[in-house]
């Protein structure tokens, strides 16, 4: 009888601990939103807005540092008030997220609405290029910021059914859209993309397409075609750029990206046959592929874009910065190389 009842004890205290996790009630919360228009909309007047203009976030500079103010409804009626527009604007924002307090984080595109100097002016502040903007603002801010411009930009694409033509509706939250003509109901979607290190045992192979700024290179890269498994796009994508067969790979994490639109990119690491490490590069797709030894590599995690540029013009190699997804794959490379 003891054994039943320290066992209905354990499972009474796991679901406690369950349902009063922050986490927990955090997803909750999100989820309710999402799904019920009026709690939303309620909700509405106590959350924090994040500002945008044609999916540029506005940004404020404090000091040497960069931040991304959060206003409050009041703050933005006032201000829609003061230029005359309508306060029907906030119906436009979108749900982004919320705090542990749960307090909800939305996001408004004002172009349309308010001049860009108008609103800098006002606020003292600037709207930012969405790249720079992740590589500024703090390590916190940068998710909200690319989920915003993803879920902003996917409204702005989606105002029409493929189907029918007609018009399409947003819930409160954004999570969706729903034409009424048809009955369908479309929801933001990602693409996969995989992103891969390609080492030999003792080097690593980076790549630079022509759009990159001069002197950066990065893993190798590609989305995923229709029907297709992680593990054949990683064999592909290596085999189509640098002309290498993958003969093991390994995952290591995963990050939302936002550019071209919204994209899941998928990091991983792939080793290549030791015998067979000549690079035959598609240049259709790339400027430059070479193997980096593990100095070279060190070195170039040290070094930044400004200072890359020697006295005769030429551009040092430098990689992607702390918050791309590359760099952990490049640092994770290091570790491996040197423990």
């Amino acid at each position: 009888m003891a054994a039943i009842y320290q066992a209905v004890y354990r499972r009474a205290s796991s679901l406690f601990c369950r349902l009063h996790s922050t986490y927990v009630r955090k997803m909750r919360y999100l989820n309710e939103l999402k799904e019920d228009d009026s709690f939303c909309r309620q909700a509405q007047t106590s959350g924090t807005f994040y500002l945008f203009h044609n999916l540029s976030p506005f940004l404020q500079k404090v000091g040497k540092k960069y931040v991304v103010p959060q206003l409050s409804v009041a703050e933005m009626k006032r201000i829609l008030e003061k230029f005359r527009e309508t306060e029907q604007w906030i119906e436009k924002s979108v749900l982004i997220g919320c705090s542990d307090e749960h307090v909800p984080h939305f996001a408004l595109d004002l172009a349309g609405a308010l001049e860009k100097s108008v609103i800098e002016s006002e606020l003292k502040g600037s709207f930012t290029d969405l790249r720079k903007a992740l590589f500024v603002v703090d390590g916190k801010d940068s998710p909200l910021l690319a989920s915003a411009h993803a879920l902003l930009q996917w409204h702005d694409s989606h105002q029409y059914c493929s189907k029918t033509g007609q018009p399409t509706q947003k819930n409160v939250a954004g999570s969706k859209r729903v034409c009424h003509a048809s009955g369908i109901t479309y929801y933001p979607q990602m693409s996969p993309v995989v992103i891969i290190l390609v080492s030999d045992g003792s080097r690593c192979l980076l790549a630079r397409q022509p759009s990159f700024p001069q002197g950066m290179y990065t893993a190798l890269s590609g989305f995923c075609d229709m029907g297709e498994a992680v593990e054949e796009t990683v064999r592909r994508e290596v085999a189509e750029e640098v002309g290498l067969e993958v003969e093991s790979f390994w995952y290591s994490a995963s990050q939302h990206w936002p550019f071209p639109s919204s994209c899941l990119m998928i990091a991983c690491h792939a080793l290549v046959r030791g015998q067979q490490t000549e690079i035959s590069m598609n240049s259709l797709e790339l400027e430059e592929a070479r193997w980096f030894g593990l100095e070279e590599i060190m070195e170039g995690l040290k070094r930044e874009h400004r200072s890359s540029k020697q006295d005769d013009g030429s551009f040092l190699p430098w990689f992607p910065p702390k918050q791309a997804i590359a760099h952990q794959l490049i640092s994770e490379w290091v570790k491996q190389q040197t423990s």
